[in-house]
């Protein structure tokens, strides 16, 4: 797992990089809102960067056994639970916060019955049962992780009530018991909070359970599985590719998730292939035929498929077996995945990171230039003074204050433009607001209690798929308006003024209106109509509003964060630059006046509006040279260290 451990190095380096550039143009007085907003939202990048790997299975496929092969192999014992049968009853996720210790959070299955999504419950402490880890005693701590295997017992009618029973689903109503009672998971979600160094580097390992909980825990169908980085499907070689796999593999793996990059599947207990009667040649044909016919019936190339034996390779590594590790073919698919993992992750944080600086550095030289300019017209003002007479003075004197009461009769116009500014926000705000999404929600829930027959739920659900969708048209709309207007406010202030001014950053809603159609072809292939025949309206609704309406939600939500921070640095960049040409203002009149008054001598005003300018292009090049180390700093490959201009000076010319 080197290349995890290198690419958290290079995140590493990236993030002081950042922050030695934050802390230099801050001291430099070249930070303003918008600026202070990329930068941080650069260094949230590096710093909350995941890389994801979910592990779907049905039960008694190894998925357990193999986490524990690829991650865990250097603690000399499994760490996820993992023996015949289920051993895994609700979504896991092992991940490291350094903010919380070492503990199992379980999100109780209660909290099906409130209607909210787990991610409703994500920043909810009280929601949750914490179990702290016993690092220093493997058997306690082992025995503490063994909490997501447990079940319990219930009624029919409080199953229902968690919609994890329907007497006209085949697959549910087998569960139930003689004694009347069904069997359902005793939790509903685990957060493990766990010091592994890779989980350290930023590593989070996605643990599901059998392929029936995938269609039953929304979480895992709308954001978890389509979200993860790399997937990983697992299969048993002794029994191939079940009818349920198939449906699984197509519905939220496969061609639902809109690219094969980062899906692997994984032919797991090859060693159940191993004959002792056959040459290792005709075992490794009898492996290579059961790899063909995998690939052939998921429709993926055969190199997408990987035979292993994760059993044989955790023991392979625990007794230092090398011969039994190769003969796993777990280094293989390690090598696989995280050769095509991490490179694929680290081009979209460096391209991400590249916007960022590129719109952080053109805010800054453009303040940098305003100022040099201001500084230079001021140092041609003052030397054009020598051997003028006081009359001349005089006349620039009155010339500077003309130019301050025209500065402040523009000031006053902007002070009408931040009214309409206010008045279009609100507007913005009234299409994408969370408490008009809401409304959607309960209208829909309400029209779909309506209808007498499954099938006729399809009608409001598209109704309000097109709402949602018509409010982010009109909410762009909206914000094309505010950019139009503000675009308009920049150039004038530039003609009128000569402002150095780059136009107001962008801000397009294009991706949630994508998230949007994605979450609805989910619901689409969900809801077939084979599903509404076979399915109950009760369960159809409560899937509904658990899963879909709660990723809309979520999807909105999103965009009004985006919608929030650009309308509070939209206007940031210009009102920097109305604050330094005021404050240049002032000064001309002010250095003007006092040699009118012949309280200062010229020649000394001048020297020092010279070695201003001196310290301001210092200012420049060391900008230029941070911005050129940051840059060289994201460009390297992960095992080169930080080059040793990474560390200039931080003092301010």
């Amino acid at each position: 797992m080197q290349d995890i451990q290198e690419y958290g190095a290079w995140r590493a380096r990236v993030a002081d990089a950042l922050e030695q550039y934050r802390g230099w143009v801050q001291a430099a007085e070249l930070l303003d809102g918008a600026a202070e907003q990329h930068l941080a939202r650069a260094l949230t990048r590096v710093r909350d960067d995941r890389l994801s790997v979910a592990f779907v299975a049905e039960f008694s496929r190894g998925k357990s056994e193999l986490i524990n092969a690829l991650f865990f192999a250097d603690y000399g014992q499994r760490i996820v639970p993992s023996s015949p049968g289920r051993t895994t009853m609700c979504p896991t996720e092992l991940a490291y916060d350094p903010q919380l210790p070492p503990c199992l959070r379980l999100l109780p299955i209660e909290t099906r019955a409130q209607r909210l999504a787990t991610s409703d419950y994500r920043d909810d402490p009280a929601a949750w049962t914490v179990l702290p880890l016993d690092l220093d005693s493997p058997e306690r701590m082992i025995a503490t992780f063994r909490q997501v295997s447990l079940t319990r017992r219930v009624s029919v009618a409080e199953a229902s009530s968690y919609g994890l029973y329907d007497p006209e689903d085949p697959d549910l109503s087998a569960t139930l018991g003689d004694d009347g009672q069904v069997e359902i998971p005793q939790w509903r979600h685990a957060l493990i909070n766990f010091p592994h160094p890779l989980l350290k580097q930023g590593l989070v390992i996605l643990d599901t359970p059998g392929l029936n909980a995938i269609g039953t825990e929304p979480e895992l169908t709308l954001n978890l599985i389509p979200n993860a980085h790399a997937v990983l499907f697992i299969l048993a070689a002794e029994t191939g590719v079940t009818r349920s796999d198939i449906e699984v593999w197509r519905t939220h793996i496969g061609a639902a998730s809109g690219s094969s990059a980062g899906r692997m599947v994984v032919l797991n207990k090859i060693d159940a292939l191993w004959d002792e009667l056959r040459s290792s040649e005709e075992n490794d044909a009898a492996i290579a035929r059961q790899q063909a016919s995998v690939a052939q019936l998921l429709g993926v190339q055969e190199q997408q498929v990987f035979p292993v034996s994760a059993h044989k390779g955790l023991v392979g590594r625990v007794t230092q077996d090398m011969a039994l590790f190769e003969k796993s073919r777990i280094g293989l698919l390690e090598a696989a995945l995280f050769n095509e993992l991490i490179p694929a992750r680290q081009d979209i944080l460096r391209r991400q990171l590249r916007e960022d600086m590129a719109a952080i550095t053109a805010g800054q030289q453009a303040l940098l230039a305003t100022r040099i300019r201001d500084l230079v017209e001021q140092l041609q003002e003052l030397q054009s003074l020598r051997g003028k007479n006081q009359g001349v003075i005089a006349h620039m004197v009155r010339r500077v204050e003309m130019e301050k009461k025209e500065f402040d009769a523009s000031l006053f116009k902007l002070q009408g433009t931040r009214a309409v500014f206010a008045t279009l926000s609100t507007e913005l705000y009234t299409c994408i607001g969370m408490d008009v999404v809401q409304a959607q929600v309960d209208a829909v829930r309400t029209a779909m209690e309506g209808v007498r027959f499954s099938t006729g739920m399809r009608a409001p659900v598209r109704v309000f798929f097109d709402e949602a969708r018509a409010r982010l048209d009109a909410a762009s709309a909206k914000i094309g308006e505010i950019g139009a207007m503000m675009e308009t406010m920049y150039r004038r202030f530039s003609a009128e003024h000569g402002l150095a001014l780059a136009m107001p950053m962008a801000l397009s809603l294009a991706r949630y209106r994508s998230e949007i159609d994605a979450i609805e072809a989910i619901w689409q292939k969900q809801s077939g109509t084979a599903t509404l025949l076979i399915t109950s309206r009760g369960t159809l609704l409560e899937r509904f509003v658990d899963s879909i309406a709660a990723r809309v939600k979520h999807s909105f939500r999103a965009a009004n964060a985006d919608v929030e921070a650009w309308l509070k640095v939209i206007m940031a960049p210009l009102e920097a630059q109305i604050r330094q040409h005021r404050e240049q203002l002032r000064h001309r009149q002010s250095s003007i006046q006092r040699i009118h008054d012949a309280t200062e001598g010229l020649e000394q005003k001048i020297a020092a509006f010279e070695a201003a300018q001196q310290d301001l292009e210092q200012v420049k090049s060391r900008l230029a040279t941070l911005a050129g180390t940051v840059t060289r700093v994201l460009n390297a490959p992960d095992a080169q260290p930080a080059p040793a201009s990474a560390s200039p000076s931080l003092e301010v010319a």
